[in-house]
């Protein structure tokens, strides 16, 4: 089907850090004493504002609960329009002291412009509203990553068992409410779970796994759609895997070749990529990160050539997923060693989720990829040699020494400091850089013991700062990048290391000592 016949389906964008708040669950606050007096009765709050101007549509971003007592307000019509062409979700407006009741005309004009009017009452504080909005999110967040987390065991347990990639299916369809389906690149359905689609919803689904499968530069990985007849939620994730369908080529009818002395030529296998399409009645902010799981685990369920080494470290990355400690696993990972870990964050501030996470891994050589690290947007990469890192466009790097498998939480923290270390000098690159010349010639045990009595004095994270700040040749604001930290902390953390050890920071004698003893933790 030719793809301007197509609708226009949307890279898929990240939803919003917390669920949004309905607007019924805030007018039940009764101690808010909160009444809808204009405009409909659904809406969903993002976060909640308040502002006097005459206009604050400029400093509006969409979903805003406003809160006002009309201090301004002198042509109800136009404020209203602006408020709805910013996006507001909903207009809150205080009585007394300035207006006794709320405006007729505000009320219609909410009414005509379909935004939701609540009326405050006097003894409830603009912050008090605030207040509720906020713990109601926060309330909303711990529940959908509840949510998440029981669908992430789920997929994780069916990813184990003998028929993992039905049984990841039906959990997914299971947990979304929705319809799963593992398709090729033209469309066909190699296994589906949920309730069937209609002919025209299934249809759209396979054009979407149609534009995520193309082998183009710089194609979408993933991407979104509506089912404007019957308002279904479409999605389409490209997969790591792929199946291999044989094809002919020259065929002729049986012995017609022979007969004229042609060759037949034989079946030959081709490589066809794989797609996770989805169709839900609704979608939820941690949809996309349930799907995101689910992704990586097809991906490596439907990997081709899944020898022996590539299987056993699937069963690896599942029970990391369940629960077992690292030790347990290291004898599936392969070899004891070397490993190098890598930690990443994108240069343009976004947040890595499993799709980008995962191709940063491909191109490092490593399907062992840990997204979401740290605050949420950094990702680890573990490489086992011959692999080493290499710069990646988009991408800022800090690597580890190549390491044994049980030294990997002191090169996981390693990795982090060349990371931190990359992001204040500028560099798309950092390496550890492992201890050589006079250090080297010291026995590690004597220069740990010597570490801990000099460093005693220190709490971890003014020891990090006084580490982090030696690094960077002293520099107030490199440190406070690499810390992310204001240049003023970096300056109070440091004076008071000087205090704590009793000695002048700008002595190199001392810089180099503390250096080399900061070196062996």
């Amino acid at each position: 089907m030719d793809e301007s016949s197509m609708p226009s389906p949307s890279v898929t964008a990240p939803g919003p850090p917390t669920p949004p708040v309905p607007l019924a669950a805030l007018l039940a606050r009764e101690e808010l004493g909160l009444r809808r007096i204009a405009g409909p009765a659904d809406a969903d709050l993002l976060w909640v504002h308040t502002s006097e101007m005459a206009d604050p549509y400029p400093y509006l971003l969409g979903g805003e609960l406003l809160l006002s007592a009309g201090v301004l307000l002198t042509d109800p019509d136009r404020y209203v329009a602006r408020l709805v062409e910013a996006g507001a979700a909903a207009l809150g407006f205080g009585v007394r002291p300035v207006h006794e009741s709320v405006p007729e005309a505000l009320v219609e004009a909410c009414d005509r412009h379909g935004l939701p009017l609540l009326e405050v009452p006097p003894e409830t504080p603009f912050t008090t509203i605030a207040r509720a909005v906020w713990r109601l999110m926060a309330e909303a967040r711990h529940r959908e990553l509840r949510r998440v987390t029981r669908a992430q065991q789920a997929l994780a347990t069916a990813a184990a068992r003998p028929d993992p990639v039905p049984a990841v299916l039906h959990q997914l369809a299971a947990h979304l409410d929705g319809r799963a389906l593992l398709l090729t690149a033209t469309g066909e359905e190699l296994h589906t779970a949920g309730r069937g689609p209609s002919p025209e919803t299934a249809a759209a689904l396979a054009r979407l796994a149609g534009l995520v499968t193309r082998d183009r530069p710089g194609g979408p990985a993933s991407a979104t759609d509506t089912d404007a007849a019957g308002g279904t939620h479409l999605s389409a994730y490209a997969l790591g895997g792929e199946i291999h369908t044989p094809t002919r080529g020259d065929r002729h009818p049986q012995g017609q070749g022979q007969a004229r002395g042609k060759r037949v030529t034989a079946p030959r296998p081709q490589a066809e990529r794989l797609a996770l399409a989805l169709a839900t009645r609704r979608r939820e902010p941690g949809d996309h990160t349930v799907a995101g799981i689910a992704v990586v685990l097809l991906s490596l369920l439907t990997a081709p050539h899944r020898g022996t080494a590539a299987a056993d470290r699937s069963a690896a990355l599942v029970r990391l997923l369940l629960g077992a400690s690292p030790s347990e696993v290291a004898p599936l990972l392969g070899p004891e060693g070397p490993w190098t870990v890598v930690h990443a964050r994108r240069t343009d501030g976004t947040r890595a989720d499993a799709l980008t996470a995962g191709a940063l891994g491909a191109s490092l050589g490593s399907t062992l990829v840990d997204a979401g690290y740290g605050d949420g947007d950094a990702v680890r990469v573990l490489l086992q040699e011959p692999h080493a890192p290499a710069p990646q466009p988009g991408w800022t790097l800090g690597a580890a020494t190549p390491t044994p498998l049980p030294a990997l939480p002191t090169a996981d923290l390693r990795a982090a400091r060349a990371l931190a270390h990359a992001e204040a000098t500028r560099t798309p690159l950092a390496t550890e850089t492992p201890a050589t010349g006079l250090a080297s010639l010291i026995p590690p045990d004597r220069a740990a013991a010597h570490a801990r009595t000099l460093l005693a004095p220190l709490t971890p994270p003014l020891a990090e700062t006084l580490r982090c700040w030696l690094s960077l040749h002293g520099s107030w604001d490199r440190t406070a990048v690499a810390l992310a930290v204001h240049r003023n902390t970096v300056r109070q953390r440091i004076g008071r290391c000087a205090e704590l050890l009793g000695t002048d920071l700008d002595d190199m004698d001392v810089r180099t000592e503390l250096w080399f003893a900061l070196r062996q933790e």
